[in-house]
This record gives structure tokens, C-alpha cells and sequence, in this order.
């Protein structure tokens, strides 16, 4: 934006006046600046450069001296040019236009009868009415295409703009809609002329958003009566959006042009709302009957609630949670006397609000760091390894920077699924020539858009990132061990341990793990060269480097991989691992973890903990809490151990589906003594609760969520709670005040957010702030500052500073202010394949849910598209087991079997399987097993020995 403000000027005429144009400027773009409205109907700037089209011939304009009117989206403004976008002959043409295609509309519109949106917009503007005589040349109706769950596709109301076409292939690059036939006959199509919900479709509604008459509109159409601006509740990427509502329900999502989104919404950010108004939704605060047995039923997501639970007034649910709770707090003295009897688990579906109260509740009423979240289950070893290795848990680079790079590697992550409108950035950039490498066992969607494929072997991470560093430390320096540093000077000026990394990674040269890895040692060079030889490259990765017992190792790696490119510190380069919530970045930011305080102020750090005991007013434990994994762990525990686990409070999440070896993880829940869940839903956790408290989902909400790209952002309410159901943050407040907590933070939703908030900046302060490197990342970041605009990035210095998207420019945030390189060796999955388990388990997530399914496989749409859960096995091993797609099939693993319809899919590598994790009836974590990564703590849940039967 900047570099558009210093272009040249040029100066013209508009209807009469004065005009200043920017050099590239389109006479529509001028226009626009100054006020000047043109109709448009094949033009659109969501659509960025492919927003052009100049076919439909509705912006035409005159242009002194020429002949023929110029359509304005495509006309470049030249020097002196004297342009009438008003004059007789351009509004006649114009008007002409829109009549001509208005009479050629159905009589059935978009809403109410000769509604057509942009359509009739511009024509109720320019006083156009079409003659009787031209309405009854309207061509013959084709009908409605009511195929696809989200859309409804109607092309007796399209014009041929193409909006569409642009917006499905080059905005979000997924080519299913193009053109076919020629003159009067030419139409729309999806693929090879095949209905829409037929066809290769992944539902983003891009072009729902993009058509301008109504002929591709959402399959329910209802007319709102308001809109609200927020934010996504669903993946890390932050996409803004508008909610439409009408009589107290969301009716339909538009997106908004985010600094992370830029209008682009995928399948559950425009089509998954409908969860909220879902008759599950938990209206009343429930609590467990006496005797009732604690289980989950095998029909979780059906079965009657009041089998097992009561209702209870809020007075008598909370009353009843926090005795409890404190009873358990302080048998055999409590935590003065060294028994941590209690735990919680907030959430990263939540907002920073929410999370920085509940890690404080835990900590100063619970008297324990036991306080865990789900990045313990998603990115837990990536934090810990840029922590170590670069003094922030954070990204370096926003994804939009992938625009800027030169090479892209997309290492252990699924953006096609996990991360859609991430993904159509990253197509985006090697649709414009970016060279684009996939790694990863599976080959996935981003394949057929990758400049070369690594397909490696599972559990070969280390062996082809040290192979690839082998390769760029020998191309720098000719590969030997003496101790002479290399000539490139960014290593030598940024990065400590150099030697020690040489020698590592000295036996893994390509040719010595191409057999073992599964890659050729031909392209590992070609791959690692065209990523050191870039003037900028970035990496992105997701789970697939992550949830391994070596997933710290697999980030160590990757850190050092870009190091020694030196790839990081500037625009199209960098490190960025992939969020898989909406607010994992937040809730780790604002102290949700146990080892870490806000603003990752360790608790063993004396310092540290002395200036949190001074902003509470109470002593804090020295210790650092348990992991997620780790306190079920100890819900199991001898009745003599002092850190058994008695009571746990559980706002959000459901590790009684998402948690690894779930036979062992409910069993866990089950034995406790009290549990307390906080949820929107009865979800498998809930299950097994003591207390049930109706909570409110994110469009329920105001709050502040922070995404991948390190954007605070803001989210307002759309809708109240239904029922008794009540605000997040009133609850927790409630229990603090009941366990003996003197908060005063406002109730009022809005105030009380706007409090949190504000206190949750000042903890970011804490005692690391004068350290070298180190200050707070939220000083310009107010709230009053968020209602105004939105979305700030941290760190932001000042509230006139924008914000950093890029760090690590001049230092890293490390006592040294250098990178430490950390060489690792290979190491082995904690359960590998053998005669009786002979396929290897890859879990993960599908396009259409989310997390463990508890809020998308509510939503109508949602679950139509993928209603069932499937095993995806490699067509060779499908013939071999005799299997064919469609047949039901039983996984098994040492720790459980479940069943599931077989998916042929050649992406999944011989020898494996692929699992999402959101189906209840064929939970596949009952088959993963509770391994940990030895420093993130993360279970392994893209490997296990699996077979079928």
C-alpha cells in the first residue's frame, strides 16, 4: 500500500474536473477516489488482479476524441485524458446494458421476486425499468441445481460475467468452474458439466460471494435485518467475516477483507454457523445424578442427557462446583504442604480474555501451574523448539507473505484441508511463478500445484531436513569439520553452534538417507539448493512435524534449515508453523500453558514469578504444572502420590475425544473425583462431568482471538446465548469469586472483556521487559484501538506504530541475540509396524470438520458434505486386502479396533492409513497411544501400528 502512495501522479479530467490518478490506476479506480460511482457487474476488487474482465460493458465511459466508449475496469488513466462517465451517450449505453440483462432475468430472484442483486442495485440507481416487449424474449428456464448442501446454482439468472470463474480459479485456485460452448449457447459449468454437488467442489462459496445476479447463492436464502463484523472461530489463519442476521440466528457469513483473509472464506467459515442454533445446545447448568455410572454412551452425540443429569439453577451448579473443588484443593493441607490435587484445561476456541482468567484462576485459586491447552496436542514441540532457537514461540512471517517468496516448503501440513484460505495464498504465489515444494507421507491437494514433491517415508523427517542442511552447508563452505566458520556472513553474525550442527549433520548426506527416507538424492539437492538460492523462502509446516515423540527434533531442524539459508528476517522468508485453532497463539500468549506465564515468562524464573505474585497479590507455586497428557496421567495416580489428580475443570475442550489412547484418557476422567466441564454442547468429556455449565459460543461473544500471524483481533456479538446459557467469562468469574477470589471485573459482557483485556496487556510487561531484545508485544495494542480497527499485529511498540508481521529483522530475542542451531539425530517412532500390525495410522483432519467434530458435525451443511467417518488406504493395498472403496473395514490397534468406510486414495502411501479424528462412532483415537515428545510433551499421533481386519 505504501509503494502505491509514492507512485507518480497523473493528472486528467472527470466529468469536468480536476482529477489525480496513481500511475496503474484504471479510469473505474479513479473514478471510485473520487466519489464517482460507475455501474460494474463483471468487475470486482475482491476478486485483486483477476477483478477485471471488461465483457459485461456496464462501466463504460467517453473518452474525449475516441470513437468508441471504453469499458472503465480495464482502461488505464493517461496523462491529460478527458473522460464523461455521465454524459448522455455513456448513460444510454450504460442503462442499456442493465436493461437488457435485467429483462433477461428469471422471476424468482435472489430473495423476493426481481431481486438480482448488483444487478438490480444499478438499475434502481439509473432508473432502469425493461420493457414488457424484451421480458417476453426471456430465454427458456434450465432450472435450479439444488445438488450441492451450501449452494444453490441457478443460471437462468447468470450473466456470463465470469466473476465466478475468476473467483473459483484464480482467487482461491481450485479450478472446478470454467466455460463452456460458444455465443448464445455458451454457460457455466462445474468440472466436465457435472452438477455441482457432483463435482470437485470444496464449497468455499467464493463464488456465492463473487456472482453479482443470484445465480450461485448459499441453498437457504433469508433476508437479514442486520450484520455484524468479527472473526472466525475456526482455524488459526483469523479470516474476518460478516455475520447477517435475522430474528436472532445467523443466516448467512460474507467475508471481509481481513488482513489475514482478504474477503476469502473456506467451507466451515461460511457455511459452518448453523452449530449455534442446533437443538443440542446446552441451555441449563446440569448436574450428575446420584449413582449415575460415569460413561460415555457408544451413541455420545445422540443419547439423552437426562439419563444421567438434572437440572440445576446457576446459583446451585456453581455453589456445588466450587465446594468440591475446594474440598479436593486442600485435603492433606493442599498446596502448601505439596499436594496439587487440582487441574484445568481452558481453550484455544475461546479468546485471549478467556484464556488469561482461567490460567489465572488456576494458578491463584487452585495453587498449582497445572493449567494446559490443546497446543499441548497440535504445536507444542514447534514452540518449544523457536523458543529455544529463536526466543519466540511465534511465527516469523504472516502466510500472506508466501506472495513474496521465491520457494515455498510446505513441510507435515494439509492447508488444503486444515487451512484453506492459507492454502489459496500459497497457490496464489506458484500460480505467479513461486516454486512450490510439498513434503509429507500423503501426497495431498497441494500437490498438483508444487514445483517438485518429497514424498518421504513416515517418521523420516530428521533424515531428510539433515540431508537437506548437509547439502546448503557444503554448497557454502565445501563440507568438512574443521572449525572455520562459514564465509556466508548471516550465520556467521546470526546463529551460535555452527560446528556442532556441521558434524551432525556430516553422515546424512542425500545419498546416504535416500533409500531410508524415500526421496532420491537427486532431488533432496535440487530441492535444498533452490531453497538456500533464494532470495526468499519460506517454510510452513503443520502437524505432520509436530505430533511425533521426535516432533521438537523435526522443528529443531526445520529452524536450522532456514538459519543456515539464511532465510529469515525479511519479507518472503521465514518460519512459520501453521495454528491448527483460532486461538492457539492467544491462549500460549496469555499464560495457558504450565510451564510458561503470560507472555512466556517462565515459572522457574524467580524474576518472573516475583513480579506475577506483585501484580495478583498472591504466592505463586515454584514448580511447573503437569501437561494435558501428563494430568490424566495422574487422575490414575496411587492415592499416595501427592500430585494425584482429584478434580479438574475443563472449559472448551474434549479430551475425552481428542486426547491420545482414549480408552486410558476416560478412564482417566472417569476416576476423577470431580470434574467440572464448561461447554456450548454434551460432548463426550461432558459425558463424564460432575457439573455441566452451559457456556456461549464465539458469535455468542466478545473477545479477542489472536491467529497464525500474530494479528490480535476483534470479535463481537452477533447473538445472544440461547436459553440460561451465559458468557465465558461470567462463569469463571463466578467460580473465582466462589473460591474465595476478590475479582472485580465488570459483569457487563462488553466492559468486563474490555477489563480482561486491559489487564492482560499490563501481565505482558512482567519482569522480561528492559531484557535485551525483550519488551512487551502488546504496548500499542488497546482496546479502543481494536474497535477501531479491527486487527493489530504484535508486536506493536506503540499505538501509532502498525505493528511487526516480520521479526527476527536485525536480532533474535535470546540472551545472545543469535539463533542457536540444535543438532539432532534420528530417532525412531515409539511404536513401529511388525507382522501383526503391519500398516502405519496417520491421523489428522478432513476439509468439512473440525477439532473433535463436537460444533461442526452440528452444522446441517457441514455434515452433508462428510457425514461419516472413512479409512484412506493406497489402491494397492485396498486389492491386496481385497477391499474396494465403499466397504466398511475394521482398524486395530493394541489399545482398540474401530470401524470405518474404506476410501481409495492414491496420496496415502503404501503401508499407511489416514484417519480423521472428529467422527465419535469411529473414534480414531481409541487406536493412538500416549507416547510423548520428551521437551514439547505432544503425543504421537501421526504414527502407530495399526492393522485391518
Amino acid at each position: 500500500m505504501n509503494a502505491r502512495v509514492n507512485l507518480p501522479k497523473i493528472e486528467f479530467q472527470l466529468n469536468g474536473l480536476a482529477c489525480q490518478a496513481m500511475a496503474g490506476d484504471t479510469i473505474l479506480d479513479a473514478a471510485r477516489r473520487a466519489g464517482v460511482q460507475v455501474p460494474t457487474l463483471c468487475h470486482s476488487s475482491h476478486l485483486g488482479s483477476a477483478g477485471a474482465a471488461g465483457n459485461c460493458r456496464a462501466c463504460v465511459v467517453e473518452v474525449a476524441g475516441e470513437r468508441t466508449l471504453a469499458a472503465s475496469c480495464c482502461r488505464l488513466v493517461q496523462a491529460d485524458m478527458q473522460v464523461q462517465t455521465d454524459s448522455p451517450r455513456a448513460l444510454k449505453s450504460q442503462r442499456m446494458v442493465l436493461e437488457m440483462l435485467l429483462a433477461d432475468m428469471p422471476s424468482q430472484g435472489r430473495t423476493t421476486a426481481g431481486d438480482h442483486g448488483e444487478l438490480s442495485l444499478w438499475a434502481d440507481r439509473l432508473g432502469v425499468t425493461p420493457r414488457a416487449a424484451l421480458a417476453e424474449m426471456r430465454r427458456e428456464p434450465l432450472g435450479v441445481d439444488l445438488s450441492h448442501p451450501a449452494m444453490q446454482v441457478n443460471l437462468d439468472a447468470c450473466i456470463q460475467c465470469t466473476r465466478c470463474v475468476r473467483a473459483c480459479r484464480d482467487v482461491q485456485v481450485n479450478d472446478v468452474i470454467g466455460m463452456a460452448k460458444r455465443g448464445s449457447d455458451a454457460t457455466v459449468i462445474f468440472d466436465l458439466a457435472d452438477p455441482m454437488g457432483a463435482s470437485t467442489c470444496v464449497g468455499c462459496g467464493e463464488c456465492v460471494q463473487a456472482c453479482p445476479t443470484g445465480a450461485l447463492m448459499p441453498a437457504v436464502v433469508t433476508t437479514p435485518d442486520r450484520s455484524v463484523d468479527s472473526v472466525c472461530p475456526y482455524c488459526g489463519v483469523g479470516c474476518q467475516l460478516t455475520y447477517q442476521v435475522a430474528q436472532e440466528k445467523i443466516v448467512e457469513v460474507i467475508g471481509r477483507d481481513g488482513p489475514a483473509n482478504q474477503g476469502r472464506l473456506c467451507v466451515k467459515g461460511r457455511f459452518g454457523f448453523d452449530h449455534i442454533h442446533h437443538p443440542d445446545r446446552l441451555t441449563r447448568p446440569l448436574i450428575r445424578k446420584i449413582g449415575a455410572p460415569k460413561t460415555v454412551p457408544a451413541d455420545s452425540r445422540t443419547a439423552d442427557w437426562r439419563t444421567s443429569f438434572r437440572e440445576a439453577t446457576w446459583d446451585e451448579a456453581l455453589d456445588f462446583a466450587a465446594a468440591e473443588l475446594l474440598r479436593l484443593r486442600d485435603l492433606n493441607g493442599g498446596p502448601a504442604s505439596g499436594f496439587k490435587a487440582l487441574a484445568g484445561f481452558g481453550s484455544a476456541k475461546g479468546s485471549n480474555e478467556e484464556a488469561y482468567l482461567f490460567q489465572k484462576l488456576v494458578r491463584t485459586a487452585f495453587g498449582s501451574h497445572n493449567v494446559d491447552h490443546c497446543t499441548r496436542l497440535c504445536h507444542a514441540s514447534s514452540v518449544a523448539a523457536l523458543l529455544e532457537g529463536v526466543g519466540s514461540g511465534a511465527v516469523s512471517n504472516p502466510v500472506i507473505d508466501v506472495l513474496q517468496a521465491e520457494v515455498i516448503l510446505v513441510i507435515g501440513a494439509n492447508p488444503s484441508s486444515n487451512h484453506p484460505v492459507a492454502a489459496s495464498f500459497i497457490k496464489n504465489a506458484a500460480q505467479r511463478g513461486a516454486k512450490l515444494i510439498l513434503a509429507d507421507p500423503r501426497r495431498t491437494d497441494l500437490a498438483r500445484h508444487a514445483w517438485r514433491v518429497m514424498q518421504f517415508k513416515p517418521d523420516t523427517d530428521v533424515l531428510l531436513l539433515n540431508a537437506m542442511i548437509h547439502v546448503v552447508l557444503a554448497d557454502q563452505n565445501g563440507f568438512s569439520t574443521s572449525n572455520q566458520p562459514l564465509v556466508t556472513g548471516f550465520i556467521r553474525s546470526s546463529a551460535t553452534d555452527l560446528v556442532a550442527l556441521r558434524e551432525q549433520v556430516a553422515p546424512y548426506s542425500p545419498e546416504a538417507v535416500a533409500a531410508q527416507c524415500g526421496v532420491d538424492a537427486a532431488t533432496i539437492r535440487e530441492c535444498a539448493r533452490a531453497f538456500a538460492q533464494a532470495k526468499g523462502a519460506m517454510i510452513l509446516w503443520g502437524m505432520g512435524i509436530s505430533q511425533h515423540v521426535h516432533g521438537t527434533d523435526n522443528a529443531r531442524a526445520l529452524i536450522a534449515l532456514s538459519t543456515v539459508a539464511g532465510q529469515i528476517g525479511r519479507a518472503g522468508s521465514g518460519l512459520h508453523p501453521l495454528r491448527g485453532q483460532n486461538n492457539v497463539q492467544g491462549a500460549s500468549d496469555a499464560g495457558l500453558i504450565p510451564m510458561m506465564l503470560p507472555n512466556y515468562q517462565r515459572v522457574t524464573d524467580a524474576p518472573s514469578r516475583a513480579w506475577f505474585e506483585q501484580f495478583w497479590g498472591t504466592p505463586l507455586d515454584a514448580e511447573p504444572g503437569l501437561t494435558v497428557v501428563e494430568i490424566l496421567n495422574k487422575a490414575l495416580a496411587d492415592e499416595g502420590d501427592p500430585q494425584k489428580i482429584r478434580g479438574l475443570y475443563v472449559m472448551g475442550e474434549n479430551p475425552a475425544m481428542s486426547d491420545p489412547d482414549l480408552h486410558h484418557a476416560r478412564q482417566a476422567l472417569a476416576s476423577l473425583e470431580h470434574l467440572v466441564v464448561q461447554d456450548i454442547f454434551m460432548t463426550e468429556t461432558a459425558w463424564l462431568a460432575d457439573v455441566v455449565l452451559p457456556a456461549s459460543a464465539w458469535p455468542e461473544k466478545v473477545g479477542t482471538v489472536t491467529n497464525t500471524d500474530r494479528i490480535v483481533q476483534l470479535g463481537r456479538r452477533a447473538v445472544n446465548p440461547p436459553g440460561d446459557a451465559r458468557p465465558d467469562l461470567w462463569i469463571i468469574q463466578q467460580l473465582a469469586r466462589r473460591l474465595g477470589q476478590d475479582w472485580q471485573y465488570p459483569l457487563n459482557q462488553d466492559d468486563g472483556a474490555a477489563s480482561v483485556f486491559a489487564e492482560l496487556r499490563l501481565s505482558m510487561h512482567g519482569a522480561r521487559t528492559g531484557a535485551p531484545g525483550v519488551a512487551n508485544p502488546f504496548e500499542g495494542i488497546t482496546w479502543a484501538r481494536l474497535q477501531a480497527q479491527g486487527a493489530v499485529t504484535y508486536p506493536c511498540a506503540s499505538v501509532d506504530a502498525p505493528g511487526e508481521s516480520i521479526i527476527f529483522k536485525d536480532h533474535f530475542p535470546t540472551p545472545s541475540g543469535l539463533a542457536k542451531l540444535v543438532p539432532v539425530g534420528f530417532k525412531p517412532a515409539a511404536e513401529v509396524p511388525d507382522a501383526d500390525y503391519p500398516f502405519i495410522l496417520i491421523t489428522g483432519r478432513v476439509l468439512e470438520h473440525w477439532h473433535t467434530g463436537s460444533m461442526t458435525r452440528r452444522s446441517s451443511t457441514l455434515d452433508a458434505l462428510e457425514p461419516a467417518a472413512t479409512v484412506s488406504l493406497n489402491p494397492f493395498d485396498a486389492q491386496a486386502l481385497g477391499l474396494r472403496s465403499g466397504d466398511f473395514t475394521q482398524v486395530q490397534s493394541r489399545r482398540g479396533q474401530v470401524t470405518a468406510e474404506v476410501k481409495l486414495d492414491p496420496g496415502t502411501p503404501v503401508g499407511s492409513v489416514f484417519m480423521a479424528f472428529a467422527f465419535a462412532e469411529a473414534a480414531a483415537n481409541l487406536l493412538t497411544h500416549a507416547a510423548l515428545d520428551p521437551i514439547g510433551k505432544i503425543p504421537e499421533f501421526k504414527f502407530c501400528a495399526v492393522k485391518l481386519v
